[in-house]
């Protein structure tokens, strides 16, 4: 019997499966069965391997062949199984050494005429082979993918035949190259390309300084796409831990397409069409979605109040913990989702609300049925409420001001801040909780009377009174001061809604 190795994906974790092959005497015909709790994909593997076989010249012997799949209790899925069952099948023929593929993890799917072709995982695969002595055999355009886990025991062959031709000796095949991870901020634009909107530059300022999540409510044409779209522009660059972690979610989801790293912050933008699934991931592989795609970046939903309220719900868990839980009825997966939420809306349907030439006949009662479509809970986990009012026609056509800060300048303050954080607690501030907040978050007596009296005048939750005790600190930490002061009490209360906004919006 031929005991080979593979994997298997549970959210971020790997499972190690033994592809066992094994061939019998008895019959006229070839027989060819997979047992262990294979899906259909990893079933068509058979015809996918003949057809491979006979572009070798090759046939299956006339035997009974069994491959199992173990251990046999878990579902396996996908159709990286065709490369170690073939490999398998053809040390039973004593066309491989087994003894020699026996040493790597195999993954990878099967082309009709023997090409090896693209498959999802190989990344973490190469990170799980590396950590446990083994080499890894993949597909050779993901060579340079496996590369990045630190692996140099790494064969990535084209075809089946180059396979072969290396453990024949004919054919050496060469360590994958290190693709280096491309920059793509000239791409995004720069912050100093959006006129005015100073206030919401500021509150951008703070989100990306501290992680806090930001919700900007304003009329059409105001500028909150392109707001957003920046944030990723002033945000420190990803550390090498963060790099991995993404680009491993990424090679899961088989988004991981340039052969290189998530190496810029993930800016996801998700249209209000989007289903539960697509959210926060899942299909029978269970699959991670844009929650966990956006893990160390940026989540950005428009038209939030267009979005349906039970797929918003999904976002509460996550913001809270930093992480997703996927049950379906055979599979459960764990993604990581330390994502940022930028949400942006307008005031009401029309998004006229308070300018008389422009605003509909219901306003302003449809406001508050369109704001109701959010609910409470989800509100009040998001940091920084702000208004972004219209830009004048006219002002488009002034050339930016040399004194307008550019994204570089911004993202200076931010790392600053963000060190000091690091530096502090070990963490942005946006997850303070608990004894960190208490001992990092000191408020004197006089403040902590005046925002005493605020969240009762403002029907304060006391989540928001931590969130905005949260914002205090950051925007003191911008200043580069350990201790909070009045100002920016006052700056964080700014950003937290009352009952009502200024366009009449219940908050």
């Amino acid at each position: 019997m031929i005991n080979l190795n593979s994997i298997i994906f549970s959210g971020m974790d790997v499972t190690k499966i033994d592809v066992q092959v094994q061939l019998s005497a008895g019959f006229a015909r070839p027989e060819f069965n997979i047992i262990g709790l294979a899906d259909r994909a990893v079933k068509e593997s058979a015809e996918r391997i003949r057809n491979a076989l006979a572009a070798l010249n090759l046939s299956l012997p006339s035997k009974r062949l069994t491959v199992n799949l173990s251990p046999a209790d878990i579902e396996k899925t996908g159709s990286h199984f065709d490369l170690p069952i073939l490999c398998g099948i053809l040390c039973a023929m004593d066309i491989l050494p087994k003894e020699e593929i026996s040493k790597y993890v195999i993954i990878g799917e099967i082309g009709l005429d023997g090409a090896i072709v693209r498959t999802s995982g190989v990344l973490p695969a190469s990170v799980w082979a590396n950590k446990n002595g083994l080499g890894i055999i993949c597909p050779g355009p993901q060579g340079s993918e496996a590369r990045w886990a630190g692996h140099t025991n790494i064969l990535a062959p084209n075809h089946v035949m180059e396979l072969i031709n290396h453990f024949r000796g004919s054919q050496i095949l060469p360590l994958p190259p290190m693709i280096s991870p491309t920059k793509d901020e000239e791409k995004i634009g720069d912050l100093a390309e959006v006129h005015g909107q100073a206030a919401a530059k500021r509150a951008l300022e703070i989100a990306a300084a501290g992680g806090h999540a930001m919700l900007m409510i304003g009329p059409p044409g105001s500028g909150k796409t392109m707001l957003a779209s920046r944030l990723p522009t002033i945000m420190p660059e990803m550390t090498p831990n963060e790099i991995l972690e993404t680009s491993i979610i990424y090679s899961i989801a088989g988004k991981l397409n340039n052969q290189s790293l998530v190496s810029n912050r993930p800016f996801r933008s998700i249209h209000h069409t989007a289903s539960a699934v697509a959210l926060a991931g899942g299909g029978s592989d269970a699959k991670p979605g844009e929650i966990s795609l956006a893990h160390n970046g940026v989540l950005f939903l428009d038209e939030l109040p267009e979005f349906n309220r039970a797929t918003l719900e999904i976002l509460r868990q996550p913001m809270e913990s930093g992480k997703i839980v996927i049950s379906r009825a055979k599979k459960n997966a764990t993604y990581p989702a330390n994502f940022q939420l930028i949400a942006a809306m307008n005031p009401c349907p029309c998004g006229h609300l308070g300018n008389a030439a422009l605003s509909c006949s219901r306003a302003p009662r449809c406001a508050e049925a369109y704001q109701n479509k959010i609910s409470g809970p989800l509100l009040d986990r998001i940091d920084l409420h702000v208004d972004v009012d219209a830009v004048n026609p006219w002002e488009m056509n002034v050339k930016t001001d040399e004194n307008v800060e550019t994204s570089a300048q911004i993202r200076q303050r931010v790392v600053a801040a963000r060190n000091k954080q690091i530096a502090r607690q070990g963490y942005v501030n946006a997850l303070l909780d608990g004894a960190d907040m208490d001992k990092y978050v000191v408020l004197s007596d006089e403040l902590t009377d005046f925002l005493n009296n605020a969240a009762a005048n403002m029907g304060m939750s006391a989540r928001g009174y931590n969130r905005i005790k949260r914002i205090a600190r950051t925007i003191a930490d911008l200043r580069g001061d350990d201790n909070i002061t009045m100002p920016d009490l006052a700056e964080a209360l700014s950003y937290r809604p009352i009952n009502r906004g200024k366009y009449g919006v219940r908050k």
